[in-house]
């Protein structure tokens, strides 16, 4: 049994979203959007390149592949984004449906960054939404 495991009962991916999501206020795309324009909050987009490319980009979100998120978003740590200022950043992660980047969410609040979110639906929600999009590569076409 793993010591720092309290809950050594394995769990499905469904329960542990459901977890987590109950360990922060997560943002509707119409919520988020409203608070970039004030400001008040930093959009960061995990999607994979070939998504962006298809679909487009958010306007003025900070483009971070999955993988190099927590070392490009903590405060302290020496590879941050510039954009990483403060632990009390407003951190909205947008994944493609709304899934990958709740767990995303999770991990940079872990890292102390107490107000990091996710967007409920992902970016196929903020579209959905007829919120600002900027054309993906393949979508010019």
């Amino acid at each position: 049994m793993d010591a720092g495991n309290v809950d050594a009962r394995p769990v499905g991916i469904d329960e542990l979203l459901e977890r987590v999501r109950a360990g922060y206020p997560r943002i509707e795309p119409r919520e988020a959007y409203e608070a970039t324009q004030a400001g008040e909050a930093l959009l960061v987009d995990i999607r994979y390149a070939a998504l962006r490319e298809l679909d487009g980009l958010i306007p003025g979100a900070l483009v971070v592949e999955r993988n190099e998120l927590e070392w490009r978003l903590d405060p302290q740590g020496s590879h941050r984004a510039p954009e990483a200022t403060s632990h009390d950043l407003l951190v909205v992660v947008i994944c493609n449906e709304g899934y990958a980047s709740s767990l995303a969410a999770e991990s940079l609040r872990r890292l102390g960054l107490h107000r990091a979110t996710d967007l409920v639906g992902g970016f196929q929600a903020w579209r959905a939404e007829g919120l600002p999009v900027t054309a993906g590569a393949q979508a010019q076409g």
